[in-house]
C-alpha cells in the first residue's frame, strides 16, 4: 500500500500545484494513483481527482474518528498503486496545541513518508535549519524527501542542493522553477474549481510536464513503497432505499460534493440523477433533491435565464419535494442573489435575499446542535461537527421561519442558527460530511422515503 503525504513548511508554498503535477505525471507512467486531501475542502480534490483519474477523498480529524480515517484510507486504496495525500497548511499546523489533528499526526497515523515542498524563494543556507528543525520537532514523522519550489534558476537550485546535502540526510527529489504559467487562478473561496475551468485539462498538462521534467518520480514512488499500512476497510452498508431517485444538481455552478457522500447514497441503493442548473429545461422526476455548494454568484445570468428549471423546481418544492441544499444551493433557492452591482431572481422558494460580501462571513469548522424542529428523523438534539465557508449573508428573512440547528461554533445564517426549514426543504450554510460521526445521508434518505410514501398515498 505505497503512499506519501505531500506537505509544506507553511501555507501557499505551492504544494497543491506540486500535488496536482505529481498525480498527473505519475499516472502518465501507468501507475494508478489514488489522491486524498487532508481536512475539509472541495476545490483541491476536484483538481487532484481530475489529475489522477480517480475521485479524491478527504481525511479529516474534526469530522472523522482516527479509526475511520484509517479504514477509509484503506478502502479507497483498493486497486491503487500509489496513494498521494495532500496536506493543508503547514506540516505541524492544526487546531490543537498538542498537534493531534495536524498533518504530522495524519502522517504518523497512516505511517506515511512525508515529502516536504519548500518555497525556496530568497533562501540559501537557511534551508538547512528549517529542515533540521522539522525533523527534530517530532521524531515520529518521517520526512523522507524534499521538493524545492518556486526557484529563481538552476544556479539557485545548485546552491540549495549543496546546502541540504551537506547539513541534512534528506534527499532532494526535485526542484521546480518559478513559472507563472503553472499557477491556477484564485478567487474568494480559493482556487477556481476544475469543473468551472474549460482549460483545466490543459492546465493540468502544463503542470504535469513541469513536474515530470523537474522531479524524480521513480524515487518518489520508491519512498512511497516504504509505507507499511494495513488497516481493514469499512464494511459495506446494507441497501435500505432501493428504488429512490435522488437528483444531484451538478454543473459549473454547483460542484461541491464529497465523493463519499454520493457513494453512501449509491450504497443505500439510490439512483442518482444528475441535473444541470444552467441548461436542463425542467426538473426531472425525482423523489428528493440535493443541491451542493458552488459559485452561483458567478453564473447569475445563466441561472436566471433558465426560468423553466427554476419554475419547475419552485412548483416541486411547493408540492412537497424533499430538498437538501448547502451554501450555494441555499443561495439558489432564495428570491435573488446580488453581487457586484448585478441582482438576479433565483428560484424564490425560500423567503430571503442573498447579498454577496467582499470578506468571509462564515469560515472554518462549525459545531451544530439539532433542534426539535429538524425535519429529518433522528437529527433532533444531535451534535454535528461540520464546516462552512461563505461570502454572503441573507437579508429580508421571513421572521416566521424555523431553524434546524443551533450554532455552537461558527456563524451559520445569523451567528446563532443555521438550517432554514421551509415545507420539506432544509437549506443551510453548513456543509455536512457523511461519516461515522454524522451519517446525514441515511437521515436524509429516511426523510425522503417517508415523504415519498406520504405523497403516493395522497
Amino acid at each position: 500500500m505505497a503512499h506519501v503525504l505531500i506537505s509544506a513548511a507553511h501555507k501557499s508554498s505551492g504544494k497543491t500545484t506540486v500535488s496536482i503535477g505529481l498525480c498527473a505525471a505519475v499516472s502518465r507512467r501507468g501507475t494508478v494513483v489514488q489522491p486524498f486531501k487532508k481536512g475539509p475542502d472541495y476545490i483541491d480534490p476536484m483538481w487532484l481527482g481530475q489529475a489522477s483519474g480517480r475521485a479524491c477523498y478527504n481525511l479529516d480529524f474534526y469530522t472523522m474518528s482516527r479509526a475511520e480515517i484509517g479504514a477509509t484510507f484503506a478502502a479507497r486504496m483498493a486497486g491503487a498503486e500509489l496513494g498521494l495525500i495532500e496536506a493543508n497548511k503547514g506540516l505541524y499546523d492544526g487546531l490543537d496545541l498538542d498537534g493531534s489533528n495536524s498533518n504530522a499526526a495524519l502522517a504518523v497515523l497512516l505511517q506515511a513518508p512525508v515529502v516536504l515542498v519548500i518555497d525556496a524563494r530568497g533562501m540559501t543556507r537557511g534551508v538547512a535549519p528549517l529542515i533540521l528543525g522539522y525533523q527534530a520537532f517530532d521524531p515520529q514523522v518521517n520526512i523522507a524527501g524534499i521538493i524545492l519550489n518556486k526557484l529563481g534558476g538552476r544556479r539557485h537550485e545548485s546552491k540549495l542542493r549543496a546546502v541540504i546535502e551537506h547539513y541534512t540526510d534528506v534527499p532532494v527529489l526535485g526542484a521546480v522553477l518559478h513559472d507563472p504559467v503553472l499557477e491556477i487562478k484564485e478567487r474568494h473561496l480559493g482556487l477556481i474549481p476544475s469543473n468551472e475551468s474549460a482549460a483545466a485539462a490543459r492546465q493540468i498538462g502544463y503542470i504535469a510536464d513541469a513536474v515530470a521534467d523537474q522531479v524524480d518520480l521513480q524515487r518518489l514512488q520508491a519512498i512511497g513503497a516504504t509505507a507499511p499500512v494495513v488497516i481493514p476497510p469499512l464494511a459495506a452498508p446494507a441497501q435500505t432505499h432501493t428504488g429512490l431517485r435522488i437528483g444531484i444538481m451538478r454543473d459549473s455552478a454547483f460542484g461541491f460534493y464529497y465523493p463519499g457522500d454520493l457513494d453512501a447514497m449509491r450504497a443505500a441503493g439510490v439512483e442518482l440523477v444528475f441535473i444541470n442548473a444552467l441548461s436542463d429545461p425542467v426538473l426531472p422526476a425525482v423523489d428528493g433533491l440535493f443541491i451542493g455548494g458552488g459559485f452561483p454568484e458567478t453564473h447569475l445570468p445563466a441561472l436566471h435565464a433558465n426560468s423553466g428549471l427554476r419554475s419547475s423546481l419552485r412548483q416541486a418544492i411547493d408540492g412537497g419535494l424533499p430538498v437538501y441544499a448547502e451554501c450555494g444551493g441555499l443561495m439558489y433557492l432564495c428570491r435573488r442573489i446580488s453581487w457586484r452591482g448585478d441582482s438576479r431572481e433565483m428560484v424564490g422558494a425560500l423567503p430571503a435575499d442573498v447579498v454577496m460580501t467582499d470578506t468571509p462571513k462564515g469560515r472554518g469548522y462549525v459545531r451544530l446542535q439539532g433542534s426539535v424542529q429538524h425535519p429529518w428523523p433522528g437529527m433532533a438534539a444531535t451534535e454535528i461537527a461540520a464546516h462552512e465557508f461563505h461570502y454572503s449573508t441573507l437579508e429580508n428573512l421571513d421572521p416566521g421561519l424555523q431553524f434546524a440547528y443551533a450554532v455552537r461554533r461558527g456563524t451559520g445564517i445569523d451567528g446563532r442558527h443555521d438550517g432554514l426549514i421551509y415545507r420539506n426543504v432544509l437549506a443551510s450554510y453548513t456543509h455536512l460530511r457523511d461519516t461515522g460521526l454524522c451519517h446525514w445521508v441515511g437521515h436524509f434518505l429516511d426523510f425522503v422515503a417517508s415523504r415519498t410514501v406520504r405523497r403516493a398515498r395522497n
